[in-house]
């Protein structure tokens, strides 16, 4: 299933925006008045020379503190190359400007897998003349090294960790530090669990990692150790789910299901979705655990699982499940 980039990182950054900006620009950040955030509704422009229509991403309104006016600030996160990338962060501002007639703070989150250079200017001139420079703020995720942001108790330091600059040696390493920063943070569950879910979409381990990974956590303290499998138990019981979806489908394959094993794997897939619904829902996803306990096809039940697992709004999970039990 592709990820969904745009809201992962416009939930992230509407829960945790003053996190943001304190993590990357301090010094805005000291300027902005936090208590009096706004966050306005999607811009759509139509870019007739390409033929397409644009989206700005989040646009949130506030005052600077000293001068007590309004601005705006223009957040646009970026997940793959583009080459006028900088011209059409120019063209929002341009467009956002005209409407509203305040000043813009303009800054894009650049998540690519593989670093490069991107410019956080645009602007032309001649020879004899400067006619325009425009800047913005750039955040190049895969330039940060992961060690530098793990001292700091900030849930967007520990979500984006799974974006920054590591290695596939350090995935392990990465994750653990992960875990022990939302311990030390003592996040809501609501919180702490919307943090996971952003970091475990993209920094994923195999089994043998997790196994290893697994290890490490029970050398921690075991307050450690309690709080992150109390926490985030759906997690290990996703990759759990799947592996043992995986392994069975083999053993059918070679020699044939038992109908007793599919029985135990159909039980054992609704236990883990129904502590996944409660723990993501509360009281809403306990009451939806009939419906899961209706669904006999093991290969359904998995499916609907994967992209259970996905999803932040009760509507999409009453949506799934009632797709697959129709089936």
């Amino acid at each position: 299933m592709a990820v969904d980039h745009d809201r992962l990182f416009k939930e992230l950054l509407q829960t945790f925006f003053g996190e943001f900006i304190h993590l990357f620009f301090p010094q805005a950040y000291e300027a902005i008045d936090f208590d009096q955030l706004k966050f306005l509704s999607e811009e759509v422009f139509t870019d007739v020379t390409a033929g397409e229509r644009r989206r700005v991403d989040l646009l949130v309104e506030t005052r600077l503190r000293e001068e007590d006016v309004l601005i705006l600030v223009h957040v646009e996160p970026q997940a793959y190359y583009q080459k006028l990338f900088a011209e059409r962060m120019f063209i929002y501002s341009t467009r956002l400007y005209e409407k509203y007639r305040r000043r813009i703070m303009p800054i894009a989150i650049f998540s690519y897998d593989t670093p490069r250079h991107e410019p956080s200017s645009f602007g032309w001139g001649f020879s004899f003349l400067e006619v325009l420079r425009y800047h913005f703020f750039s955040v190049e995720l895969k330039k940060c090294n992961w060690r530098e942001y793990i001292r700091q108790d900030n849930p967007v330091a520990a979500a984006l960790l799974s974006k920054m600059g590591y290695t596939e040696e350090e995935k392990v390493q990465v994750k653990l530090e992960f875990l022990k920063m939302l311990v030390r943070m003592e996040l809501d569950p609501a919180r702490m669990q919307m943090i996971a879910g952003f970091f475990h979409n993209y920094l994923v381990l195999n089994e043998a990692e997790e196994q290893t990974l697994r290890e490490e956590i029970r050398m921690l303290d075991r307050k450690v150790e309690d709080i992150v499998h109390n926490n985030l138990d759906y997690y290990w019981d996703k990759a759990t789910l799947q592996r043992g979806v995986e392994q069975g489908m083999e053993e059918g394959l070679e020699k044939g299901i038992e109908q007793g094993l599919v029985q135990g794997k159909l039980e054992e897939a609704r236990r883990i979705i129904g502590k996944f619904l409660e723990a993501r829902f509360g009281e809403a996803g306990v009451r939806m655990t009939d419906q899961v306990a209706a669904i006999d096809d093991l290969t359904q039940l998995e499916r609907m699982a994967d992209s259970l697992f996905m999803v932040n709004r009760l509507e999409e999970a009453e949506q799934l499940i009632a797709e697959a039990s129709s089936k």
